[in-house]
């Protein structure tokens, strides 16, 4: 009997590990087409601002644009109808606030009630022009014709270089300024973390004595513990001003803050993992390498580096991992201006920051809502190539063994 309840109590406790294992997996799936099911719709939208009309005279041959097209036109960088696939006449733009152009308040009504009516008379009867306004203005009768934007394709949306998801008539939903902007911070990160933290991990793995390295192990572990805003305040504060003065630059929030802010919250991962694989180099390696006459710092660079490569490049990846995810330090030191990088002393926008600082301002459902999801994919698949890679590289250190 006590056979039996104990061999029933083991199969409750793997029954509900099971359930655990099979509740998380699920959740982790559920999110991740949730987040693919709103981001990918953005591919089937027109890019044309939340609740907007963009119409033109019956007789424009004109039928579909595409959004830098309207954003050419309306920013009179494209002034004839020719240019376009038109007729050959100049282009007029019109939007609601230049309605008493045309026409008195008596003729608009005390309420704006004849509104509608207007507009459908103005477009009507001005074979040229382009009317932007509320979709709520578009009467029944409507005569004229809307133009159809082009559906935002996943080259324009990958390739465009310019980021406006709220101007109007018709929004720029271009990512690579962002992707180049996340890629350039955390390479900078990197570029300063890992010869930092490869260097201290040698000191701690091979150099510190036992109460040194019991004393500096926890403290820098500690550091991974402090929340990201505090290194975004203490770049705000003492580093953003520091590179303002030393380089001359009219703003101090740069990619070489958000990097060496970056490659400060990387430290500790770097240095952890990349400890801990060097600390696994068997003794009898090192004595042999010491017995040939090899000197420390030649033991330390011809055999324990070599050995633990697997591990350092492991600990590299993740702390690329967590300098592309990162997003409250960032959004505080960078700039945010979505432009393409070509240096480290210029204001930049990530992907994690855009995603932290607009998506409380986008309405839900809207192809600026949409939009962010699709960065948010975006962020995914690349931190996804960053686990798989730490997946690989440590399947390769255990072929090595």
């Amino acid at each position: 009997m006590k056979r039996y309840f104990h061999n029933f109590g083991e199969r409750i406790i793997e029954g509900i590990l099971t359930l655990s294992g099979a509740v998380t997996s699920l959740t982790v799936v559920l999110i991740v087409v949730f987040l693919f099911k709103e981001g990918l719709g953005i591919f089937s939208q027109q890019p044309i601002a939340e609740g907007g009309v963009i119409a033109v005279n019956n007789q424009n041959p004109v039928k579909q644009l595409s959004a830098k097209e309207v954003k050419e036109i309306f920013d009179e960088n494209i002034k004839n109808w020719k240019e376009i696939g038109g007729q050959d006449a100049p282009i007029k733009t019109f939007r609601l606030d230049d309605i008493t152009d045309y026409y008195s308040e008596e003729q608009l009504g005390k309420d704006f009630e004849l509104l509608p009516q207007r507009l459908s008379e103005l477009v009507s009867k001005e074979p040229n022009i382009i009317a932007f306004f509320p979709d709520e203005y578009l009467s029944k009768d409507f005569q004229g014709h809307q133009i159809k934007l082009e559906n935002i394709s996943a080259g324009d949306f990958l390739g465009g270089t310019e980021w406006y998801p709220t101007i109007s008539p018709a929004v720029q939903m271009g990512v690579l300024p962002l992707i180049l902007g996340t890629l350039w911070v955390s390479l900078g990160a990197i570029l300063i973390a890992l010869p930092l933290g490869l260097a201290t991990s040698i000191y701690l793995a091979e150099i510190a004595s036992k109460r040194v390295r019991n004393t500096m192990k926890p403290v820098i572990e500690l550091l991974a513990g402090i929340p990201s805003v505090v290194y975004g305040f203490f770049g705000l504060v003492v580093l953003v001003p520091l590179i303002q003065e030393m380089f001359g630059l009219p703003v101090g929030e740069t990619a070489l803050a958000g990097s060496i802010i970056l490659g400060i919250m990387a430290l500790p991962t770097i240095i952890s993992v990349s400890d801990d694989a060097m600390r696994t180099t068997p003794r009898a390696m090192k004595e042999a390498s010491l017995a040939l006459g090899a000197t420390k710092w030649q033991t330390i660079y011809k055999v324990v580096i070599p050995y633990s490569i697997s591990g350092i490049s492991t600990a590299a990846i993740l702390g690329i991992g967590r300098a592309i995810g990162e997003t409250m330090a960032v959004l505080m030191v960078t700039g945010n201006a979505s432009v393409i990088p070509t240096t480290f002393l210029e204001p930049v926008r990530t992907i994690p920051a855009t995603i932290a600082a607009e998506l409380g301002e986008a309405p839900q459902g809207g192809i600026h809502f949409q939009a962010l999801f699709a960065l948010g994919c975006i962020l995914f698949l690349m931190t996804l190539i960053i686990n798989v890679s730490v997946d690989l590289v440590s399947a390769k250190k255990k072929e090595n063994r």
